[in-house]
Parts: C-alpha cells; sequence; structure tokens
C-alpha cells in the first residue's frame, strides 16, 4: 500500500491541570492533550492521522498546513456590571 506523508503545525500549550493541550489551526476542531510534552508530541500525531482518516472517509479534502508565526499578547476589554 502506497503512503503519503502530511506534516502539520501544531500549538502547544500549558494545560489548566499540569500537561499540555494542543491543537492544530489547520484541522478547526482539533484538540488532544499530554502529560508531557513528550506524550503530547504523540497525541498530536495520532488525532491528526484520525482526522485525516475521517475526512478521508467522507470523501472530504485535506487541507493544507497553516505554517504560522504565533504572536503571545494581552487584549483587554471591558464589560459592563450587572
Amino acid at each position: 500500500m502506497r503512503t503519503r506523508r502530511y506534516t502539520f503545525t501544531v500549538l502547544i500549550e500549558p494545560g489548566e491541570d499540569r500537561g499540555y493541550v494542543v491543537t492544530c489551526p489547520a484541522l478547526p476542531g482539533l484538540v488532544t492533550e499530554g502529560r508531557n510534552l513528550k506524550e503530547a508530541r504523540v497525541m498530536a500525531g495520532e488525532a491528526i492521522l484520525g482526522y485525516l482518516e475521517a475526512l478521508r472517509k467522507a470523501r472530504l479534502p485535506i487541507p493544507r498546513d497553516k505554517d504560522i508565526e504565533a504572536v503571545k499578547e494581552k487584549v483587554t476589554v471591558a464589560l459592563a456590571a450587572v
């Protein structure tokens, strides 16, 4: 069986309860986590593979990677008091 390799950019952030949360900008809704960075990377690979298999099964196109440069900023908003 012939295989094709895909590479996607992921964002890895510290989780609320230890560990790390992984998202993939090119694959909306993909979120996974791991107890440490090594596990988070493994889980990301498994989640991406599952996502791509689901796209293929649904006969949907596999999107291109979104090679982004992450920018960290703080945004302040004002919410009216009730």
